[in-house]
């Protein structure tokens, strides 16, 4: 994984002893709280409802044990013990004290981490496929482009106030587990007639008040002119970007009301005056990142999986665990381990200090000292020997981490809502909690199979309601909290955003819903038909039917 070079270390380190100040003066009463806010939100730090919280950048969802093992140490010394997952690859920590924040800043610098630009109207972390560097069907990994373009608009002066915040995505694959085609920029590795890597460019995806799915500007773009054509696309967006109204800033609505083809006709006469300068990626400068993600040094040890397969016949726990949380790996006797922050009944993506402290201890002896982050709010161990595969589950286990629900019902999205965010209108985390207790039966979970289910307590979409299977929406009418449901969205490669069945229901009949919508599919299903499959073939009306028909 990438290491700071002396840049980045004094960049952090700078950045820490400017935001201490800046507490310091804010807490002397020299800063109004209007003042201080960008001040705040440029190092990732928010005002919430009960207290501050801090998003932790963990760019492309990369981590050491050793990273892995300070965000257990901040969460301990500075929170409440847990930290929160999100689905954009960060850490957040919801219970912090102003005073604080500067020494927790500067415990994350120690090992190369920071919270710059988590917030704030500027380039976001840059997130990328959670199974970078170990898929089958990669093309390139996609850390190497996300770490550059990490480097390219940290504090860019230029980028730093955007007319709203904006949020670029990399995917190495053909399948998109990155979602570039509801972030600001997707890109997505390809090559060209002769072999060349380049990227598809997606831009003006997103969620939120006006979701939309994101066309493709450019089908090819040359590796080398990656950073000249971001930097067109920005500009253009910096210029003609909406700044008198807030829900109408985004680079989605930008190219909505141009047209495609006039935003693509105004980014390339704009990249052709850029392009070939100093912003072209020299050839050893991406050798010089991309050696930083080369592969672990592998054993070679075949393709046999026959110890687990034959475990997973005598042992039915480690054989439902191994269905949902195993997957092969590129190297021939590895696996991928995921690990489920998703137990029944509570928060998705919370994990203790404690648990952090053992995923950590599993990353530096069984997976090269390495961790990933997901999308989905879970956590993986990318380079597992398939011979250690169930020495890990039954550490995981002991540690309340191997839930067997990757995929499944209970495995649900959730963004803090209400319990947490002064911007929510309903909560999200005891929908998701009650949902996740109504189908604790896991044999009924592998019964109905693959299906996403994500929550969202407000028209922000920060739990990516509108890309779930089943899309859950909290709404305020008249101060009591209802929920509007969604059907077919999806965020991978054949993006679709969801259909609203019909009328709001209340918090205490969500679960009830998705139940009848379960029971729905289950009775509508041909063959090994998923939900979304079933959706598309059958459309929205049975499922209207079979929610308010009961009612």
């Amino acid at each position: 994984m990438y290491r700071y070079d002396e840049f980045d270390q004094k960049l952090v380190q700078e950045r820490v002893e400017q935001f201490r100040g800046q507490v310091k003066r804010r807490l002397n009463g020299e800063l109004t709280e209007d003042e201080f806010r960008p001040l705040r939100l440029m190092n990732g730090l928010y005002l919430q409802l009960h207290a501050y919280m801090l998003r932790i950048a963990i760019p492309y969802g990369t981590l050491s044990s050793r990273q892995m093992r300070m965000l257990a140490y901040v969460t301990r010394k500075y929170d409440r013990d847990y930290g929160h997952f999100t689905t954009r690859q960060n850490l957040q920590l919801n219970w912090l004290k102003l005073s604080d924040v500067p020494n927790l800043l500067a415990d994350l610098a120690t090992v190369e981490m920071h919270a710059i630009q988590t917030s704030g109207n500027a380039i976001r972390n840059v997130t990328a496929d959670h199974l970078a560097g170990v898929a089958a069907d990669e093309i390139e990994d996609p850390r190497i482009y996300s770490e550059i373009i990490r480097q390219w608009s940290t504090l860019h002066p230029e980028f730093s106030f955007l007319p709203r915040k904006f949020k670029i995505a990399v995917t190495g694959s053909p399948h998109d587990r990155a979602a570039i085609k509801v972030h600001d920029i997707g890109l997505q590795i390809v090559r060209d007639n002769d072999g060349q890597v380049g990227f598809s460019v997606v831009v003006g995806g997103g969620q939120g008040r006006t979701p939309m799915v994101g066309p493709t500007i450019r089908e090819f773009l040359p590796e080398i002119h990656l950073l000249s054509y971001l930097e067109a696309i920005l500009r253009v967006y910096n210029q003609l970007g909406r700044r008198d109204n807030l829900y109408k800033a985004r680079i989605k609505i930008l190219v909505h009301s141009c047209g495609v083809e006039k935003f693509t006709q105004m980014v390339e006469e704009e990249w052709r005056q850029i392009k070939g300068g100093e912003l072209e990626l020299p050839t050893r400068e991406i050798e010089r990142i991309k050696a930083y993600f080369s592969p672990p040094e592998y054993e070679s040890l075949g393709e046999s999986s026959l110890d687990i397969e034959n475990l997973a016949v005598k042992n039915p726990d480690f054989g439902r665990w191994q269905e949902r949380n195993f997957e092969r790996h590129v190297q021939p006797g590895y696996g991928i381990v995921h690990i489920s922050l998703k137990p029944e009944g509570c928060p998705p993506g919370d994990a203790t200090s404690t648990q952090m402290e053992i995923v950590a201890d599993l990353a530096e002896q069984y997976s090269f000292d390495e961790i990933r982050v997901t999308h989905e709010q879970n956590l993986i161990l990318p380079h597992v020997r398939i011979m250690d595969v169930p020495i890990v589950w039954e550490r995981l286990a002991r540690a309340g981490l191997a839930t067997p629900n990757i995929g499944l019902v209970s495995d649900i999205i959730a963004c803090p809502g209400l319990d947490y965010c002064n911007l929510a209108n309903a909560r999200a985390i005891p929908v998701a909690q009650d949902i996740s207790t109504r189908f604790k039966d896991i044999e009924r979970q592998r019964d109905i199979g693959d299906i996403k289910i994500k929550i969202s307590g407000c028209i922000n979409a920060c739990g990516h309601h509108h890309v779930g299977h089943i899309g859950i929406l909290g709404v305020d009418k008249k101060g009591s909290e209802f929920y509007q449901i969604t059907l077919g969205g999806s965020a991978d490669e054949d993006a679709a955003l969801g259909d609203l069945v019909g009328p709001a229901v209340p918090y205490d009949e969500v679960a009830d819903a998705v139940e009848l919508l379960v029971d729905t599919y289950l009775s509508q299903k041909q063959g090994e038909e998923t939900f979304l499959e079933t959706y598309r073939r059958i459309g929205l009306e049975p499922f209207k039917e079979g929610l308010y028909g009961a009612h």
